[in-house]
């Protein structure tokens, strides 16, 4: 079980009708799918994201929240979306960072896939496990010494 005491690192998959939640007990190697959260509205969403934040019971280290770059590497609505919430967090007085997500989704259902969950069983927590996957590799990139990956 994880230490409900300790500093938290939080992943996030924004999308445009939900957000996906991940955790990470700071120290520990494995990522855990959250929650995930119906989309109401950038105010709304970050006062909800607020609330779920305290039920961790110990600080937040970092949030990394998924930065859906389009193939060329620009940014579309869903990446618009995505920085709003961002900065929504960062004003509030979260560590943020943001990380490229191009392909979690895809490796979140390769993943449910293997544990055997069709298309529809995966309806209701793949936006956690993208949230998991976008944590993963952030935490990989910084345990390589990557800098701080933002």
């Amino acid at each position: 079980m994880i230490s409900q005491k300790g500093r938290w690192y939080v992943g996030l998959d924004v999308g445009t009708k939900t957000i996906g939640l991940a955790r990470a007990a700071e120290g520990v190697d494995h990522v855990q799918p959250w929650a995930t959260l119906q989309r109401e509205g950038v105010a709304k969403d970050l006062a909800r994201l607020g609330a779920r934040l305290r039920e961790l019971g110990g600080p937040v280290a970092g949030l990394v929240v998924g930065l859906p770059l389009e193939l060329e590497g620009g940014e579309g609505r869903s990446a618009r979306l995505a920085r709003q919430i961002a900065e929504g967090l960062s004003a509030a007085g979260f560590t943020v960072h943001l990380q490229d997500e191009r392909y979690s989704t895809v490796e979140a259902s390769r993943r449910l896939r293997e544990r055997g969950l069709d298309s529809r069983a995966q309806r209701g927590v793949i936006d956690q496990a993208a949230a998991a996957v976008i944590l993963e590799d952030w935490l990989a990139a910084r345990a390589r010494g990557e800098g701080e990956p933002s």
